[in-house]
């Protein structure tokens, strides 16, 4: 996952490079109060976040919650707008569009959200629920929509015939699979999968992300997978991103992460896995204390507060990125 973008002899983003770069990327949540509604504070949920995702990747975003994994991924397709920074997808920074081009865009971008109950239209029939992003876009009406609706629900493992029924007569899971047809409706290159599997049982758990999977080598998917679980985040992901109250802690190609964590909070989170063969033992790193809060984050390196080996000179100053081997950043000095 390079930090430096590929560019032809104009200084154009080339097909070889990046097809998603975030530069500096913040987002900040106003406190209002008072007679007059003023800002008195900022929820600082996302601060100076920087990488990049090649194409046909998938990219894990993995960390605690309140750690601002979700933030970063709605604040990318300007579901909220970012505070500060750059978003560049395929060479233009979809910050600076106005609503009519970023309309354009929102095909070759989209979502898979969390809960499966709750991002579902009630009112709704399944088969309105995915041709709706056709119609508005122009891509489909009639009976080419009806058709391309049937496609859709056999690609992710479901029956054409269900495009007749409401979100209220189907699992967790179906439901899940419903709100991927419905992301793959408008034929994206990129797509945020926002803790997908998190509100699933275990084993539907692996059916949905092994569809993912199989639909990132089908259609060549540039997929960002948010997630609590670096078990599910290992098998899907080529780069991981670690993160803590709104940082970037650790970057790394998966195998590496899994295999030579550097940052403490990474060994910490890997301490928690658990190991499916109970004869190996694993020493558990338990942190200490909650995670501050966004609005007054810890000066300097913000995980220092909880971090076992945190020195004083850890509070004089954000720890930048550093490249320790290709392709694996950490951000911490005493390391």
């Amino acid at each position: 996952m390079s930090n430096q973008p590929s560019k032809d002899g104009n200084g154009a983003a080339t097909q070889t490079g990046p097809l998603l770069e975030v530069k500096n990327l913040r987002k900040y949540f106003p406190i209002r109060g008072g007679i007059f509604s003023r800002v008195v504070a900022n929820v600082k949920a996302v601060e100076d976040v920087s990488f990049n995702v090649q194409r046909g990747e998938v990219v894990g975003l993995v960390g605690e919650s309140g750690s601002g994994k979700t933030t970063v991924g709605r604040s990318i397709l300007r579901l909220i707008e970012p505070t500060a920074g750059e978003v560049i997808f395929d060479g233009v920074d979809v910050t600076k569009l106005s609503k009519a081009h970023m309309r354009e865009y929102r095909k070759r971008m989209q979502i898979i959200f969390q809960d499966p109950f709750a991002s579902l239209n009630p009112r709704m029939s399944v088969g309105d629920i995915i041709g709706e992003a056709m119609t508005i876009h122009n891509l489909a009406r009639g009976k080419e929509r009806e058709q391309r609706v049937a496609q859709l629900l056999e690609r992710v493992g479901l029956a054409p015939s269900h495009m007749r029924r409401y979100p209220h007569e189907f699992s967790g899971g179906q439901r899940q699979r419903i709100g991927i047809a419905r992301a793959l409706a408008v034929n994206p290159q990129f797509i945020v999968a926002d803790e997908p599997v998190s509100a699933l049982d275990v084993s539907i758990q692996a059916q949905v992300v092994n569809l993912l999977q199989d639909l990132k080598e089908e259609l060549g998917l540039t997929l960002l997978f948010i997630a609590h679980d670096l078990g599910v985040v290992e098998y899907i992901s080529d780069h991981v991103i670690v993160m803590y109250l709104g940082r970037i802690m650790e970057i790394a190609p998966s195998k590496d992460l899994y295999a030579n964590p550097i940052h403490p909070y990474t060994e910490a989170l890997l301490s928690a896995v658990p190991i499916p063969d109970p004869t190996v033992k694993r020493d558990r790193i338990i942190l200490q204390g909650d995670i501050p809060s966004p609005i007054n984050p810890p000066s300097g390196c913000v995980f220092r507060t909880r971090c076992p080996i945190a020195t004083k000179e850890c509070a004089d100053a954000v720890p930048p990125l550093v490249e320790v081997t290709p392709g694996h950043f950490k951000a911490c000095i005493n390391r």
